[in-house]
Order: structure tokens, then sequence, then C-alpha cells
């Protein structure tokens, strides 16, 4: 690789200035999205093109478990071969040691991309616009809760202590005192997302207690998505420092809101630079309805993406800040699909059905998915709702396994963002569902107990 730090990001660079390189972290997503990889001495990552992983990272469920997803060669844990994408090289600035991060990408030992790796499938799927002329631009918005720090999972998680000494309060959404009471984490968060060169638009206080919004500037699908898979990890240790946990569950807290990681987009032409959902004369085009009406028909097979666990359906209650159905409209936030105030070149369709506990990768790769196909059928949306979106009827598969059936019969879905992924990620949650059905809950204790 000669010396590859001449080629890395301008942040990357900053971060090490004057300093000696310890360690480079080479990693990649899972399908929950955790970091896997390998942390190697700097000396030995400068001479290496690449490294392996078996690809059973990949058939592994949230809990440690494995789904019998490796097809007809059989469990014999292949090797992948793992190539470095230098331009995600970024700063580790929680570590004791001068630590790099960098993102891999997984191919098989003919050089084709592994189809079940996340960050592939995205690309897959942004592969298409652009076979098409046509380039997807994305915005990820994240919100998250800081709670008190949780070993035992017998217990209910509480929300943080403030630095005022009392626990952080509901019901406080923008408010500015609120986010003063987390100013020690934000600033780590703050310090950190500097130290990696993310651009962060804003930190505001959502509706829940404890509860934080993160939004990120728009640009491309995969370096968006990328920026989402590390700021989890920074967000994390932010939050560690403080005595505190971050987490990005889609409902950690009875009677309050979930955490939602919504998705603004919006597709340029490749010849033109020009947003296609905005005509010549700044109004609504026929690709905008389009959009919708992919969302509007394909999001039910493609929740069980980005709402990829049980608890992710405790998140659409109805009055609770989280949609429940598909409906559509401009400045409103109960619906589904949501219009923001915008000009004609900033144009865009928010997806708010997504939890922030999905893969980026995948969440954005099946939402961009269902515009898509929504481009290529050209229909039109459901009329736009007026009003409460929250009194029109359910639309959402409301548990996992009713969400994988729609998953796996969708035909369409499966073919943009690959077959071969479809299958090992019904296999690997299906896996999942079986491992939560063998813990007792503590309602079933309470409840059935002495009375049945």
């Amino acid at each position: 690789m000669g010396d590859w730090t001449d080629n890395i990001p301008e942040a990357a660079r900053a971060y090490l200035d004057g300093k000696r390189l310890d360690e480079v972290e080479c990693i990649i997503s899972d399908l929950p999205g955790i970091a896997r990889g390998k942390a190697v001495p700097a000396s030995k990552y400068a001479r290496q093109d690449y490294f392996h992983l078996p690809d059973s990272i990949f058939y592994q469920t949230i809990t440690g478990g494995w789904g019998e997803a490796a097809g007809d060669g059989g469990f014999i844990e292949r090797d992948m071969i793992l190539r470095p994408d230098v331009s995600t090289t970024t700063a580790a600035p929680w570590t004791g040691d001068w630590t790099l991060q960098v993102i891999h990408d997984a191919y098989d030992r003919d050089d084709t991309p592994i189809p079940f790796s996340p960050r592939n499938v995205l690309k897959r799927v942004v592969g298409m616009y652009r076979a098409k002329g046509l380039v997807p631009v994305v915005a990820p918005e994240m919100e998250f809760f800081l709670v008190a720090r949780n070993i035992d999972p017998a217990v209910e998680i509480k929300p943080m202590m403030g630095r005022s000494g009392r626990p952080a309060a509901a019901r406080q959404a923008y408010s500015m005192t609120a986010v003063d009471e987390f100013g020690p984490v934000i600033d780590d968060i703050y310090d950190f997302a500097e130290a990696q060169g993310f651009e962060i638009d804003g930190i505001t206080q959502e509706g829940g207690a404890g509860q934080l919004e993160i939004n990120l500037a728009h640009g491309d699908p995969v370096k968006l998505a990328d920026e989402v898979f590390y700021f989890k990890r920074l967000i994390r240790e932010a939050a560690l420092r403080h005595d505190c946990f971050a987490t990005f569950m889609a409902k950690p807290i009875a009677d309050e809101p979930g955490s939602a990681m919504h998705i603004h987009h919006s597709i340029l032409d490749i010849e033109t630079g020009q947003n296609i959902f905005s005509g010549p004369q700044g109004g609504e085009t026929d690709a905008f309805f389009h959009f919708i009406a992919g969302l509007q028909n394909h999001l039910p097979a493609a929740i069980a993406v980005i709402a990829p666990y049980v608890n992710s359906y405790r998140r659409y209650v109805k009055d609770h800040a989280a949609p429940i159905n598909l409906s559509w409209a401009r400045d409103n936030r109960t619906t589904g699909i949501r219009i923001p105030l915008s000009g004609p070149e900033a144009r865009r369709v928010e997806n708010r059905l997504a939890g922030m506990d999905c893969n980026p990768y995948l969440g954005i790769a099946a939402s961009l998915a269902c515009g898509l196909l929504g481009l290529n059928e050209g229909l039109r949306p459901d009329k736009q709702t007026k009003g409460e979106a929250y009194d029109g009827q359910e639309d959402l598969p409301r548990d996992l396994i009713r969400a994988l059936d729609l998953f796996d019969a969708a035909e369409g879905l499966q073919e943009v963002l690959g077959p071969e992924f479809g299958r090992v990620y019904s296999i690997v949650k299906r896996t999942e569902y079986e491992e939560f059905l063998q813990v007792i809950s503590p309602w079933e204790r309470e409840h059935l107990l002495m009375n049945v």
C-alpha cells in the first residue's frame, strides 16, 4: 500500500499531524450494523492490501447466535477478502493511543462483491440509479436516548441524570435548557465529530426524556451511511465518558416516544445536475409523485429491514410522534411520508418510518429501493392527507414475522436489494425471532404466573 496515509481524508491527516500512528482498526458492518473486524499495528497495516474474515459474520444474530444461511455449501465459514476504502479513513479519538478506523468492502475469492454485505447492498441500489442516469441524495436524521447506566436487563431503562442533578425530563422538545443538561456529553460528541471530519447540521432536544436528534448535511448515500455507522459508535463512546449510555433502540422507554432515523431523499439528473422532483418552472414533476407512490406501495415489504427487531414495532404507536400508516402530505409530521418546506432545488421526500435501530446501509438502501421501484412503475400516490394522519387506517405490519412474510414475497424489492441478500437476511431475522420467543418477559410473569 506504500505510504497510504498520503491519500487519507484531510481530517484524518490533521488528527495525526505531529503524531505517530499506533493502530488501525479494519472494520465492516454486519447485518445489525455492529462494527466487525480487526485491529492491527500501523506498521503491519501499511504492508497489507486486504485482510480476511469469515462470511459467517453475516449469519450472526444480534444475540450472537447463528442463522442457517450458509446455503448448499454448508457452514464452513469461508474467508472473505476485505479491501479498504481509504476515503473512509477517520480518527478514533476516544482511544488511548493514536488510532485510525477504515471501513472495508467484502469480496469473494473471485473478486465479486459479497451480496449480503450491507455496504454492498447500498452500493447495488445506488448503481441502479446511476444506470438510469440518476444520482440519489439523502440526509439522515438520527434520534437517540442518553440513559442511566443499565447493567441488569431485568431493570427498566431510565433517563440519565443531567448536570443539574435531576433526571432528564420528557416533553421538552426543542428546549435549549434541556440540551444544556447534556452539555458535557454533547461537547464530546462535537469534539469527536470534528476530529473525524463529520459535519453536524444541528443537535436538538426531542420529545422523550433524554432524547436528542442529530441532523447530517445531505449528500451521497454511501458516504452518509458510513457517517451514521461511525456516529453510532462515536455517540456511545461520548456517553460512556460521562457515566451514561447512548441507546439507539427504537423504543427504549415505555410511554416515551421512540427513536427514528428519518431519511430525506432527492434525486439529481446526472447530466444536468437538476433535482428531478422539480420542473423548469419550479413545479412538482411526475417523478416526484412516482417516487412517493413507490414508497407507499413498497415500504410495507421493506418494513422488515427498516424496523428489524421485535422492539421496533413498539415505536409505531398512534399519537406518539411516530407514523402508523403510509399517508403523505406537505409539512405534516403525522404522516409516514412527509414533504418538508423547501424551494424547488431542495424539494425532497422524507421517509419517517425507519427506526434508528436499523442498519444505516440497509435502511437507506431499502428506502431508495422503494423509490426506484416507484420511478420504474410510473404510478401515482394516494391523495394527499389533510389533518392528522393518526386518524387514518394503520397500513404497517405490527410485528416482525408479518413484516418478514411481506419481505419474502416482494419479488421486485428483492431484485433491487439482491435476492441472495434477501435470503440471508430473512433467515437471520427469523432465527432472532425464535431466540426472542425463548425468553419469558416480566409481563408474562406478572400476569400469567398466578392467574392462568
